[in-house]
C-alpha cells in the first residue's frame, strides 16, 4: 500500500470476529483491507449525504427564506404524512 501509515485500533469483540471472518473467507487479503473498505463506504455515504444537503436541502431553505408563506406547520406535515401512509396501507390491503 503506497504511503500507508500504521494505526493501532481497538475493536469490540464482535467487530474483531467480523474482520477475522472476512479475511479467513478470502473476501479480503488482510485486516487492513477490511478496515479500508469500511472507511471507503463511510466516505461514500458522507459524499451522498453532503450532495443531498447541497442539492436539495439548501435550495429548499432558500425558497423558504424568500417566501415562507408556502411552508406548513409540523402538525400539518404529520397529518399529511399519516393520511398518505394510511392511503398506501389501504391500497396494499385492497390488493390482497
Amino acid at each position: 500500500m503506497p504511503n500507508a501509515k500504521t494505526f493501532n485500533i481497538n475493536l469490540p469483540q464482535d467487530l474483531q470476529d467480523l474482520v477475522e471472518a472476512k479475511v479467513a473467507s478470502g473476501e479480503y487479503a488482510s485486516e487492513s483491507d477490511v478496515v479500508a473498505e469500511g472507511l471507503r463506504k463511510i466516505a461514500d455515504h458522507d459524499r451522498v449525504y453532503e450532495k443531498w444537503l447541497i442539492d436539495e436541502v439548501v435550495p429548499t431553505l432558500r425558497v423558504h427564506d424568500a417566501d415562507p408563506s408556502w411552508a406548513i406547520s409540523v402538525e400539518e406535515a404529520r397529518r399529511r404524512f399519516h393520511a398518505y401512509a394510511d392511503a398506501q396501507e389501504d391500497k396494499i390491503l385492497a390488493a390482497k
